[in-house]
Protein backbone atom coordinates (compact mmCIF):
# COMPACT_ATOMS: atom_id res chain seq x y z
CA UNK A 1 0.00 0.00 0.00
CA UNK A 2 1.17 3.56 -0.78
CA UNK A 3 0.60 6.99 -0.08
CA UNK A 4 1.44 10.12 -1.27
CA UNK A 5 0.80 13.34 -0.24
CA UNK A 6 1.17 17.07 -1.46
CA UNK A 7 -1.10 19.64 0.60
CA UNK A 8 -1.55 23.06 1.90
CA UNK A 9 -3.81 24.60 4.73
CA UNK A 10 -3.29 27.74 6.13
CA UNK A 11 -4.58 29.21 9.52
CA UNK A 12 -3.99 32.31 10.09
CA UNK A 13 -0.20 33.06 9.79
CA UNK A 14 0.52 29.11 9.76
CA UNK A 15 0.90 27.54 6.83
CA UNK A 16 1.19 24.18 6.22
CA UNK A 17 2.89 22.72 3.23
CA UNK A 18 4.02 18.97 3.21
CA UNK A 19 4.76 16.86 0.51
CA UNK A 20 5.91 12.88 0.95
CA UNK A 21 5.19 9.76 0.25
CA UNK A 22 5.85 6.21 0.96
CA UNK A 23 5.46 2.40 0.50
CA UNK A 24 5.10 -0.40 2.60
CA UNK A 25 6.96 1.43 5.06
CA UNK A 26 7.51 3.20 8.37
CA UNK A 27 7.91 6.55 7.62
CA UNK A 28 7.93 9.26 10.60
CA UNK A 29 6.86 12.37 10.74
CA UNK A 30 8.99 14.01 12.79
CA UNK A 31 8.91 17.45 14.27
CA UNK A 32 8.48 20.12 17.47
CA UNK A 33 5.51 20.34 18.77
CA UNK A 34 2.89 22.98 16.85
CA UNK A 35 5.22 22.13 13.49
CA UNK A 36 1.98 20.63 11.39
CA UNK A 37 2.45 16.86 12.13
CA UNK A 38 -1.00 15.91 13.87
CA UNK A 39 -2.73 18.09 11.81
CA UNK A 40 -0.78 16.21 8.31
CA UNK A 41 -2.68 13.41 9.32
CA UNK A 42 -6.29 14.87 9.93
CA UNK A 43 -5.86 16.04 6.57
CA UNK A 44 -5.28 12.63 5.17
CA UNK A 45 -8.30 10.91 7.54
CA UNK A 46 -10.37 13.63 5.72
CA UNK A 47 -11.15 15.15 9.51
CA UNK A 48 -9.59 18.31 7.91
CA UNK A 49 -9.62 19.88 4.55
CA UNK A 50 -6.81 21.27 2.57
CA UNK A 51 -6.73 24.07 0.87
CA UNK A 52 -5.27 23.04 -2.13
CA UNK A 53 -3.40 19.49 -3.34
CA UNK A 54 -4.28 16.18 -4.06
CA UNK A 55 -3.77 13.06 -1.31
CA UNK A 56 -3.47 9.63 -3.38
CA UNK A 57 -3.55 6.46 -0.98
CA UNK A 58 -3.16 2.61 -2.82
CA UNK A 59 -4.07 4.52 -6.29
CA UNK A 60 -7.29 5.80 -5.09
CA UNK A 61 -7.64 9.81 -4.98
CA UNK A 62 -8.58 10.98 -1.73
CA UNK A 63 -8.45 14.38 -2.52
CA UNK A 64 -7.70 16.65 -5.38
CA UNK A 65 -8.10 20.51 -4.76
CA UNK A 66 -8.14 20.66 -9.04
CA UNK A 67 -10.40 17.71 -9.57
CA UNK A 68 -12.63 18.68 -6.80
CA UNK A 69 -12.07 15.36 -5.12
CA UNK A 70 -12.59 15.00 -1.31
CA UNK A 71 -13.38 11.50 -0.21
CA UNK A 72 -15.59 11.21 3.27
CA UNK A 73 -13.41 10.45 6.54
CA UNK A 74 -15.56 6.51 5.81
CA UNK A 75 -14.93 6.25 2.09
CA UNK A 76 -10.78 6.88 2.54
CA UNK A 77 -10.34 3.46 4.64
CA UNK A 78 -7.34 4.86 6.43
CA UNK A 79 -6.73 4.03 9.86
CA UNK A 80 -5.83 6.92 12.69
CA UNK A 81 -4.84 6.57 16.28
CA UNK A 82 -5.35 9.32 18.25
CA UNK A 83 -2.89 10.25 20.95
CA UNK A 84 -5.91 9.39 23.73
CA UNK A 85 -6.92 6.15 21.79
CA UNK A 86 -10.32 7.41 22.45
CA UNK A 87 -11.47 4.30 23.79
CA UNK A 88 -15.36 4.11 24.27
CA UNK A 89 -15.17 4.53 27.87
CA UNK A 90 -19.02 2.58 28.53
CA UNK A 91 -17.48 -0.38 25.85
CA UNK A 92 -15.52 -3.65 27.17
CA UNK A 93 -12.90 -4.23 24.80
CA UNK A 94 -15.42 -6.45 22.60
CA UNK A 95 -17.99 -3.72 22.18
CA UNK A 96 -15.01 -1.52 21.44
CA UNK A 97 -14.23 -3.93 18.70
CA UNK A 98 -17.74 -5.41 17.66
CA UNK A 99 -18.76 -1.77 17.26
CA UNK A 100 -16.38 -1.43 13.99
CA UNK A 101 -16.59 -4.84 12.75
CA UNK A 102 -20.32 -4.33 12.31
CA UNK A 103 -20.09 -0.80 10.68
CA UNK A 104 -17.80 -2.25 7.69
CA UNK A 105 -20.74 -4.76 6.98
CA UNK A 106 -19.20 -7.58 8.63
CA UNK A 107 -22.13 -8.97 11.00
CA UNK A 108 -21.78 -12.08 9.82
CA UNK A 109 -18.04 -12.62 10.27
CA UNK A 110 -18.21 -10.98 13.58
CA UNK A 111 -17.01 -14.15 15.94
CA UNK A 112 -13.99 -15.00 12.91
CA UNK A 113 -12.80 -11.52 13.14
CA UNK A 114 -12.90 -10.85 16.56
CA UNK A 115 -11.57 -13.83 17.60
CA UNK A 116 -8.65 -13.13 15.00
CA UNK A 117 -8.06 -9.77 16.84
CA UNK A 118 -8.11 -10.92 19.97
CA UNK A 119 -5.57 -13.24 19.58
CA UNK A 120 -3.14 -11.17 17.67
CA UNK A 121 -3.19 -8.32 19.32
CA UNK A 122 -2.88 -10.40 22.71
CA UNK A 123 -6.26 -9.50 24.28
CA UNK A 124 -7.39 -12.83 25.04
CA UNK A 125 -8.78 -12.80 27.96
CA UNK A 126 -9.50 -8.87 28.21
CA UNK A 127 -12.97 -9.45 25.82
CA UNK A 128 -14.75 -8.28 29.26
CA UNK A 129 -13.05 -5.76 31.03
CA UNK A 130 -13.53 -1.72 30.06
CA UNK A 131 -10.99 0.63 29.11
CA UNK A 132 -10.65 1.71 33.02
CA UNK A 133 -9.45 -1.48 33.93
CA UNK A 134 -6.50 -2.06 31.50
CA UNK A 135 -3.41 -1.21 31.53
CA UNK A 136 -1.44 1.41 29.17
CA UNK A 137 -0.37 -0.91 26.96
CA UNK A 138 -3.36 -2.83 27.10
CA UNK A 139 -5.36 0.41 25.91
CA UNK A 140 -3.22 1.01 23.12
CA UNK A 141 -3.56 -2.74 21.98
CA UNK A 142 -7.22 -2.45 22.20
CA UNK A 143 -6.86 1.18 20.03
CA UNK A 144 -4.65 -0.76 17.39
CA UNK A 145 -7.03 -3.46 17.30
CA UNK A 146 -10.16 -1.33 16.83
CA UNK A 147 -8.56 0.17 14.16
CA UNK A 148 -7.17 -2.55 12.34
CA UNK A 149 -10.71 -4.20 12.62
CA UNK A 150 -11.89 -1.92 9.88
CA UNK A 151 -8.94 -3.43 7.49
CA UNK A 152 -7.38 0.51 6.39
CA UNK A 153 -5.15 0.78 3.76
CA UNK A 154 -2.64 2.41 5.36
CA UNK A 155 -1.96 3.54 8.89
CA UNK A 156 -1.52 6.59 10.86
CA UNK A 157 -0.07 6.69 14.76
CA UNK A 158 -0.35 10.33 16.22
CA UNK A 159 2.06 9.77 19.07
CA UNK A 160 1.08 6.85 20.30
CA UNK A 161 3.41 6.32 23.51
CA UNK A 162 3.26 10.21 24.22
CA UNK A 163 0.69 9.71 27.16
CA UNK A 164 2.56 6.88 28.87
CA UNK A 165 4.47 7.16 31.84
CA UNK A 166 7.94 6.51 31.39
CA UNK A 167 7.70 3.25 32.81
CA UNK A 168 5.20 1.98 30.81
CA UNK A 169 6.77 3.55 27.54
CA UNK A 170 9.83 0.86 27.21
CA UNK A 171 7.30 -1.75 27.07
CA UNK A 172 4.53 -0.52 25.37
CA UNK A 173 7.03 0.67 22.84
CA UNK A 174 8.07 -3.02 22.24
CA UNK A 175 4.61 -4.44 21.61
CA UNK A 176 3.88 -1.67 19.41
CA UNK A 177 7.38 -2.80 17.42
CA UNK A 178 6.33 -6.42 17.27
CA UNK A 179 2.67 -5.67 15.88
CA UNK A 180 3.97 -2.94 13.31
CA UNK A 181 6.31 -5.59 12.20
CA UNK A 182 3.47 -7.93 11.53
CA UNK A 183 1.63 -5.03 9.41
CA UNK A 184 3.15 -5.25 5.69
CA UNK A 185 1.20 -2.32 4.77
CA UNK A 186 2.14 1.76 5.09
CA UNK A 187 2.66 3.46 8.84
CA UNK A 188 3.02 6.77 9.09
CA UNK A 189 4.49 7.64 12.92
CA UNK A 190 4.12 10.99 14.08
CA UNK A 191 6.36 11.75 17.03
CA UNK A 192 8.83 14.49 18.20
CA UNK A 193 11.08 11.86 20.35
CA UNK A 194 14.33 11.67 18.07
CA UNK A 195 14.98 7.95 19.80
CA UNK A 196 11.36 6.50 19.22
CA UNK A 197 11.79 7.41 15.30
CA UNK A 198 15.60 5.54 15.56
CA UNK A 199 13.97 2.18 17.37
CA UNK A 200 11.19 2.06 14.79
CA UNK A 201 11.36 3.71 11.78
CA UNK A 202 12.90 3.38 8.47
CA UNK A 203 12.12 6.62 6.88
CA UNK A 204 12.32 9.64 8.27
CA UNK A 205 10.15 13.17 6.93
CA UNK A 206 10.89 16.63 9.37
CA UNK A 207 7.97 18.74 9.72
CA UNK A 208 9.57 22.12 10.39
CA UNK A 209 7.33 25.34 11.21
CA UNK A 210 4.88 23.64 8.43
CA UNK A 211 7.40 22.36 5.78
CA UNK A 212 8.10 19.22 4.87
CA UNK A 213 11.62 18.47 4.34
CA UNK A 214 12.74 16.10 2.14
CA UNK A 215 12.55 11.96 3.17
CA UNK A 216 15.42 10.20 4.36
CA UNK A 217 16.40 7.22 5.91
CA UNK A 218 16.88 6.91 9.42
CA UNK A 219 20.65 6.55 8.93
CA UNK A 220 21.00 9.49 6.98
CA UNK A 221 18.93 11.13 8.94
CA UNK A 222 21.29 10.73 12.21
CA UNK A 223 24.08 10.70 10.53
CA UNK A 224 23.91 13.32 7.48
CA UNK A 225 21.06 15.49 8.49
CA UNK A 226 20.61 18.09 5.44
CA UNK A 227 19.26 20.55 7.20
CA UNK A 228 19.48 23.19 10.85
CA UNK A 229 16.46 21.86 11.40
CA UNK A 230 17.11 18.32 10.65
CA UNK A 231 20.33 18.19 13.07
CA UNK A 232 18.23 20.20 15.69
CA UNK A 233 16.06 17.46 16.09
CA UNK A 234 18.35 14.31 15.92
CA UNK A 235 19.43 15.65 18.84
CA UNK A 236 22.94 17.65 17.45
CA UNK A 237 24.06 20.04 20.40
CA UNK A 238 26.71 22.45 18.99
CA UNK A 239 26.27 24.75 15.89
CA UNK A 240 27.77 27.71 14.28
CA UNK A 241 27.12 30.01 11.77
CA UNK A 242 29.78 29.60 8.73
CA UNK A 243 31.46 31.23 5.98
CA UNK A 244 32.39 29.17 2.97
CA UNK A 245 36.18 29.59 1.80
CA UNK A 246 36.18 26.14 0.04
CA UNK A 247 34.59 22.73 -1.22
CA UNK A 248 36.16 21.64 2.20
CA UNK A 249 36.99 24.61 4.33
CA UNK A 250 34.54 26.95 6.63
CA UNK A 251 35.00 29.92 8.82
CA UNK A 252 33.13 29.15 12.11
CA UNK A 253 32.06 32.28 12.61
CA UNK A 254 30.33 31.41 16.23
CA UNK A 255 33.37 30.15 17.13
CA UNK A 256 36.05 32.40 15.52
CA UNK A 257 37.85 29.86 13.69
CA UNK A 258 38.51 27.93 10.62
CA UNK A 259 37.71 24.15 10.18
CA UNK A 260 38.57 21.73 7.69
CA UNK A 261 35.62 19.15 6.45
CA UNK A 262 35.99 15.63 4.70
CA UNK A 263 32.13 16.96 3.60
CA UNK A 264 31.53 18.22 0.89
CA UNK A 265 30.32 22.05 2.24
CA UNK A 266 27.45 23.06 -0.59
CA UNK A 267 27.46 26.64 -1.83
CA UNK A 268 24.35 27.05 0.41
CA UNK A 269 25.28 26.01 3.51
CA UNK A 270 24.71 28.07 6.63
CA UNK A 271 25.52 26.25 9.76
CA UNK A 272 27.96 22.96 10.45
CA UNK A 273 26.85 20.64 13.48
CA UNK A 274 28.81 18.41 15.34
CA UNK A 275 27.48 16.18 17.95
CA UNK A 276 28.71 16.30 21.59
CA UNK A 277 30.61 13.21 21.33
CA UNK A 278 32.54 13.73 18.61
CA UNK A 279 34.42 16.66 19.89
CA UNK A 280 38.09 15.65 22.01
CA UNK A 281 39.89 17.24 24.33
CA UNK A 282 43.16 18.02 22.70
CA UNK A 283 45.91 15.53 22.53
CA UNK A 284 49.04 14.92 21.02
CA UNK A 285 47.64 12.07 18.60
CA UNK A 286 45.22 14.66 17.45
CA UNK A 287 48.02 17.00 16.18
CA UNK A 288 46.59 21.07 16.01
CA UNK A 289 44.01 20.17 12.77
CA UNK A 290 41.18 22.14 13.87
CA UNK A 291 41.77 22.85 17.32
CA UNK A 292 40.08 25.15 19.70
CA UNK A 293 41.70 26.97 22.23
CA UNK A 294 38.55 27.38 24.78
CA UNK A 295 37.72 28.46 28.40
CA UNK A 296 35.44 25.60 30.56
CA UNK A 297 31.94 26.96 30.90
CA UNK A 298 30.69 23.97 33.18
CA UNK A 299 31.27 20.85 33.83
CA UNK A 300 28.39 18.36 34.80
CA UNK A 301 28.67 14.57 36.21
CA UNK A 302 25.55 12.33 34.10
CA UNK A 303 25.42 8.90 35.32
CA UNK A 304 27.75 7.11 32.45
CA UNK A 305 29.44 10.54 31.11
CA UNK A 306 30.47 13.81 31.92
CA UNK A 307 29.22 16.87 29.76
CA UNK A 308 32.03 19.90 29.54
CA UNK A 309 30.64 22.93 28.29
CA UNK A 310 33.03 25.12 26.80
CA UNK A 311 33.48 29.13 25.02
CA UNK A 312 36.58 29.44 22.67
CA UNK A 313 39.03 32.05 23.62
CA UNK A 314 37.61 34.81 21.37
CA UNK A 315 33.78 33.88 21.00
CA UNK A 316 31.33 35.92 23.11
CA UNK A 317 29.68 33.46 25.67
CA UNK A 318 26.46 34.89 25.48
CA UNK A 319 25.77 34.24 21.84
CA UNK A 320 23.09 31.17 20.92
CA UNK A 321 26.00 29.22 19.03
CA UNK A 322 28.91 30.18 20.60
CA UNK A 323 29.07 27.54 23.31
CA UNK A 324 30.61 24.27 22.65
CA UNK A 325 29.31 21.06 24.66
CA UNK A 326 31.31 17.88 24.98
CA UNK A 327 29.74 14.64 26.23
CA UNK A 328 32.62 12.55 27.45
CA UNK A 329 33.25 8.82 29.22
CA UNK A 330 35.25 10.36 32.22
CA UNK A 331 37.94 13.39 32.62
CA UNK A 332 41.39 12.81 32.22
CA UNK A 333 41.81 15.51 34.28
CA UNK A 334 40.09 15.39 37.59
CA UNK A 335 41.24 19.05 38.55
CA UNK A 336 39.65 20.62 35.55
CA UNK A 337 37.55 23.66 36.85
CA UNK A 338 35.07 25.91 35.16
CA UNK A 339 37.39 29.23 34.27
CA UNK A 340 40.41 26.78 33.04
CA UNK A 341 41.97 26.77 29.69
CA UNK A 342 41.01 24.01 27.67
CA UNK A 343 42.16 22.33 23.51
CA UNK A 344 39.34 20.70 21.86
CA UNK A 345 40.04 18.87 18.49
CA UNK A 346 37.09 18.70 16.29
CA UNK A 347 37.97 15.62 13.68
CA UNK A 348 37.23 17.20 10.12
CA UNK A 349 34.81 13.34 9.40
CA UNK A 350 32.81 14.27 12.27
CA UNK A 351 31.47 17.78 10.72
CA UNK A 352 28.24 18.25 9.45
CA UNK A 353 27.60 21.03 6.66
CA UNK A 354 23.83 22.13 6.82
CA UNK A 355 21.34 24.03 4.98
CA UNK A 356 19.15 26.31 6.19
CA UNK A 357 16.45 24.00 4.61
CA UNK A 358 15.73 22.51 1.49
CA UNK A 359 13.60 23.42 -0.99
Amino acid sequence: MSVYVKIKKSFGNFVLDTEFEAENEILALLGASGSGKSMTLKCIAGIVKPDMGRIVVDGVTLFDSEKKINLSPQERHVGLLFQNYALFPNMTVEQNLCAVIKSCGRGKDTKEKLDTLLESFYLTGLENHYPVQLSGGQQQRVALARMMASDPKIIMLDEPLSALDSYLRWQVEKELTEILGKYKGTTLYVSHNRDEVYRICRKVCVINDGRSEKVSSVDEFFNAPPTLASALLSGCKNYSKIKKLSNDTVYAVDWKTNLKCSAHVPGDAGYIGVRAHRILPLSNKHGDLNKISCRVLEIRHDLFSVIVTVVPEDADPRKEFSRIRMELPSLEDDSLRPGDSMAISIPPEMIMPLRNRII
